[in-house]
Parts: structure tokens; sequence; C-alpha cells
């Protein structure tokens, strides 16, 4: 099993500190033979892409995507321009590895970023995907992207429950991805920042296997990010494992000042 790490960071905003804390861990699963997910986690974005295509076809797309996304996020500050430059810039890499990429070949990208731009900060939320983004607020769980899914499209015109989505035989057929097409622009939702929000960003190889419940579960039973990930990783894998699991989560706290805190990342290894 990886080791989750727990990191933590204070950020200055014009409403005042801000203190963020986060872990992330991806795992290739029990069935699978290599990962295809790839994970960013560095303040202020917090992304994971799961790849597909070919046998390191969705490898190559999902970790070119983080690549790229890490480097803009290095060089500038995160906005929707930044982050769809980026993406541009990944599907020219992904083509460009015509020995083992083809017209199937892409990844979702889903996650989070603090936007300390506007008159308050705010969360925005990026999706192109099956991959999620939840937020657990005043006790209760919402999942705040959307599926760009078959299932999820039949779900949304009435012709499917969500019950009989989960075992739908087109589960796993997604209707928008980075790299097979040009011009891929993520769904966009901003929102307030609440103290105590935390988020959750994963690969559907948490959700084929742990429930929107259990995600809420973990989350109240582990305060530590990286114990909450570490716990949600283990139900996966004895759930079955099926696929690639990735997980992120990340808190805020608004910080009084009475708080004995820096701006100073720290890292905290947990036993996984």
């Amino acid at each position: 099993m990886p080791e989750a790490v727990t990191s933590s960071r204070v950020v200055s905003t014009v409403t005042g500190p801000i203190e963020l804390r986060w872990a992330e861990v991806t795992h290739q699963g029990r069935r699978r033979e290599n990962n295809q997910d790839a994970v960013l986690s560095s303040f202020p974005l917090f992304v994971v892409a799961d790849g597909m295509g070919g046998h390191i076809g969705g490898e190559i797309a999902s970790s070119r995507t983080v690549e790229r996304l890490s480097a803009a996020v290095k060089r500038e500050t995160v906005s929707p321009d930044v982050i769809e430059e980026a993406l541009e810039r990944a599907v020219d890499d992904i083509a460009s590895h015509t020995e083992t990429t083809d017209d199937g070949t892409g990844t979702t990208v889903t996650g989070v970023y603090l936007d300390l731009t506007g008159e308050e900060p705010t969360w925005v939320t990026l999706n192109i995907g099956d991959s999620r983004v939840y937020l657990l607020r005043d006790g209760a769980l919402a999942q705040v992207t959307t599926d760009h899914s078959v299932v999820q499209e039949l779900i949304a015109a009435g012709r499917l429950s969500p019950e009989e989505a989960e075992n739908h035989p087109y589960g796993n057929v997604i209707t928008r991805a980075v790299g097979p097409s040009d011009g891929v622009v993520p769904d966009y939702v901003r929102l307030e920042v609440v103290d105590g929000d935390r988020f959750v960003v994963c690969s559907d190889g948490l959700t084929k296997e742990l429930t929107d419940y259990g995600i809420l579960h973990f989350l109240l039973q582990h305060e530590d990010p990286a114990a909450a990930v570490d716990a949600m990783l283990e139900a996966a894998l004895e759930n079955g494992g099926r696929d690639n699991v990735s997980i992120i989560v990340v808190g805020a706290r608004l910080v009084s000042a009475d708080d004995d805190t820096s701006t100073v990342e720290i890292s905290s290894p947990v036993s996984s």
C-alpha cells in the first residue's frame, strides 16, 4: 500500500488567511497490470487524470496532461485560460506518441483549485470525463461535477435510473476526454469558500467500489486527509479494486487572529 502524506499551507487572502490541508494516493488496483491514473496535488490546483487507450496509451495521456498542468501552475496564477492552454499542449503531446496512441487514446481531467484573484477567494472545480469532485459541507456530501458519460446522458434523459446505471454495459463509456479531439473545454463550477470545506477528487476506480455514503463515512471518520484517503483506498481494494484508484482529499479552515500558524508548507507521513 502507498503511504499517504498530509501537507498543509496557510495562504493570505483579502478576507483573511486560509489553512489548506491535503493528501493524495494512487494505486493500480487489484486487476490492472499498470496504473493509467495520474495525480497533481500542488497548491493551488488538485487534479486527477484517468487515462484510457492501448497498453500504455492511457498512461501517456494522463501523465502528459498532469505534467502540462503542473508546469502551468508553477509559472502562472491558475485560471480557465491557463488550464485550457495546458490541455491544448497535452493534446499535442498525446498525438505525438504515434507508436503507442491512437484516435481513442485520452484521459479524464477533474479537480479543484483555490482562486485568489477576485474580491473574495473562491473554489473552482473543473471537469472533463467521469472522474469526480465531491464537496463535504455542513455534514452533507454533494457531487459537484457532472459525469461526461453515456449513462449520465441516459439518466438526464430519464431513460435510466442511478441504480440501473451502476451495472449498465456502457458504464465505462465517456463522452468527453482530453486527447481524442481538439478544443475540449472543461466544465467549471465556482463555489464560495466556507470554513470546514472538504473536497474529494477521485477517479472512477473509487466510485465503482465505494458509494457516496461510503465516501461520506470515511470523511467523517477521519479528519486528517492522509488517514481519509488511506481508508477509502483500503475499502476500494477490499471491495474488488477492479480499476486504478486515485483519491485527493483537500480541506480548508479559516484562520483566526489567535491561531498559531505559518505560511510554510508542512508535510507529515501517516502510516497506511
